[in-house]
């Protein structure tokens, strides 16, 4: 592994996201724990005299805490356009899952490089905590999502999907102390491929973990009900199927083509980013045995069929989204082939008007995860092998919506 000094610099008054978890953590894997990676920190923008003070720091044993979102059914109207505060780290290598200890600091993956890091207190410390060699990348297979248990400061779980080289698993590992055991594999057989592996994990209101799966390049799995690729799964923490599973199996939907962003909105409702193939990206709601209707259909046109129709649709140009986040009323969805954000009102049910951000700007982003105080955590991946990288990248934004 790895050894080189993290960069701290001061954080910006309006950088109010992150405490200090205590200690650093061990992964299995990793030869020697605490050492900082060459990831450096960055504070690029000037913060802004209206941004909210910073966030008292807090311990590690902590529960994770919930995302931000507005008590009303209508949301505010926005106060204009979203501002990149400043660029919370550079030289991160594709980046791709991102999840939030209580005390606002961050655990992250890279893909490729099977690095679990730790972005953490006033000055945004990234240190890298060890690699998850279970995963065996390839194309879009790799370390993949990350969620912190809902119970963390009971049963100081974390858990990963990783691509190893016969499957995509959910595994999960005990952090105890300043220590994270040997990862336990506890749902396998994911179908797995070079494409099309989903791979973002979400913890429900309802303490059930959600999973999305590709279907790896064979579009007939999403139709198989009994396949786990194209779908969202829904699990115990234990990685059993969740008791009231439509099918009395994991599934929860179906009839998916690759879906990489999964949110819920402060109703408790499940929305999902789906990539499509030449035509239309999607956003779905999801709902307790729906079937989207790959590959019979891409985009709007599959009612008629018995299939559930998306909430909005992209040209594959302007989109091809990965990450999704809920803030006050509003989805944002990161675009990778787009290089864009996408705000999204939600007005009920459903999703009503969508508009682009920073088109071009960043590049390629991958995940957006909302903070406890009202920001955005937005992810670059312009070094996943199909972007175009650019000083300082792979790069984390701390945007304000």
């Amino acid at each position: 592994m790895r050894m080189s000094r993290a960069v701290r610099l001061p954080r910006p008054s309006a950088a109010a996201t992150a405490g200090l978890v205590a200690g650093a953590l061990l992964l299995a894997g990793c030869g020697q724990a605490g050492n900082e990676s060459t990831v450096t920190i960055t504070g690029t923008a000037p913060a802004s005299p209206s941004a909210p003070p910073p966030s008292p720091s807090t311990s590690a044993s902590a529960e994770p805490s919930a995302p931000s979102s507005s008590t009303s059914s209508e949301p505010a109207a926005p106060g204009g356009p979203p501002e990149v505060i400043e660029e919370i780290a550079t030289g991160l290598e594709a980046p791709w899952g991102l999840d939030f200890f209580a005390d606002g600091d961050a655990i992250v993956t890279e893909r490729d490089t099977q690095r679990v890091l730790l972005v953490s207190g006033d000055d945004y410390t990234v240190t890298e905590l060890g690699t998850l060699d279970v995963a065996a990348p390839q194309g879009e297979a790799g370390l993949l999502g990350v969620a912190i248990s809902p119970d963390f400061a009971q049963d100081r779980f974390v858990y990963f999907y990783a691509s190893t080289a016969s499957d995509n698993r959910v595994v999960r590992a005990t952090l105890r102390g300043d220590r994270l055991g040997e990862p336990t594999p506890i749902f396998t057989g994911i179908p797995n491929g070079y494409i099309h592996d989903g791979g973002r994990l979400e913890f429900g209101p309802d303490g059930m973990l959600y999973v999305s799966t590709g279907e790896t390049g064979e579009p007939s799995l999403a139709q198989q009900r009994d396949s786990l690729g194209g779908k969202v799964l829904r699990l115990t923490p234990a990685g059993k199927p969740a008791p009231g599973n439509p099918f009395g199996t994991a599934v929860w939907s179906w009839g998916h083509r690759n879906v990489q962003g999964l949110a819920f909105d402060d109703a408790d409702r499940l929305w999902a980013s789906e990539f499509g193939q030449d035509t239309f990206d999607e956003l779905n709601r999801i709902d307790e045995g729906a079937n989207y209707g790959w590959p019979q259909v891409e985009g709007k046109g599959g009612q008629d069929q018995g299939f559930v129709d998306p909430q909005q649709v992209w040209n594959t140009d302007e989109a091809s989204p990965s990450g999704l986040a809920f803030l006050d009323g509003y989805l944002w969805m990161a675009a990778l082939k787009g290089e864009r954000l996408w705000r999204v009102r939600v007005q009920g049910n459903r999703a009503v008007e969508a508009e682009p951000f920073f088109v071009g700007d960043y590049g390629r982003m991958r995940t957006v995860a909302a903070t406890d105080d009202g920001m955005l955590w937005v992810m670059t991946s312009n070094r996943d092998t199909r972007g175009d990288p650019g000083p300082g990248d792979d790069k984390i934004l701390l945007v304000r919506p």
